[in-house]
């Protein structure tokens, strides 16, 4: 072998092993720094009213989850339903409306409902940034001090309810009894 081509050949490798590494991971296991840490502070307007601020204390108090999401997002549709249905169970869930128009976030909400207590309008990610959003959707379970306890990343569906987060809110209600 040409002694020319084996140098670049043997640097290729290791970053091509890097790469292939790097491209098998599930971006949705990937640990976040915020669990276990206070939610981060945010003062963004409601998406439902521009004359009212909402802030991190609009969002503790209860065992609540946030859910991240915008109107373009496709995947965000698909676990609407789920929301609706934990919203009529009595679980709170918050949100972020993310990188959206007012208007199209709104007709969003008149077409497939609105199971949120509170939607902090965050078109510029602002409060993204804080609270370590890779993409919607993604879901943050709080405790009622404002712990973050878990991070989702990715759609929610009947499995990801079943198996990661309604146990935990089960494990957290039995924790303030």
């Amino acid at each position: 072998m040409n002694k020319r081509l084996l140098l670049p050949l043997l640097l290729t490798l290791p970053v091509l092993g890097l790469l292939y590494v790097g491209l098998s991971l599930d971006s949705r296991s990937l640990p976040s720094p915020l669990v276990g840490q206070p939610a981060p502070a945010f003062e963004l307007e409601s998406l439902r009213d521009s004359g009212v601020t909402l802030t991190r204390e609009d969002f503790v108090g209860e065992i609540a989850l946030v859910n991240v999401w915008a109107s373009w997002c496709e995947s965000c549709r698909h676990e609407h339903p789920y929301w609706r249905q934990l919203a009529e169970r009595g679980i709170a869930i918050h949100a972020f409306n993310y990188r959206d128009s007012r208007e199209s976030a709104q007709r969003y909400l008149d077409l497939f409902g609105d199971p949120f207590r509170e939607i902090a309008y965050d078109p510029r990610a602002e409060a993204g940034m804080e609270w370590g959003v890779y993409a919607t959707p993604e879901t943050y379970l709080l405790d009622a001090q404002g712990v973050i306890r878990h991070k989702h990343i990715g759609p929610v569906n009947a499995e990801v309810l079943r198996n990661d987060i309604l146990p935990l809110i089960e494990e957290l209600e039995a924790e303030r009894s």
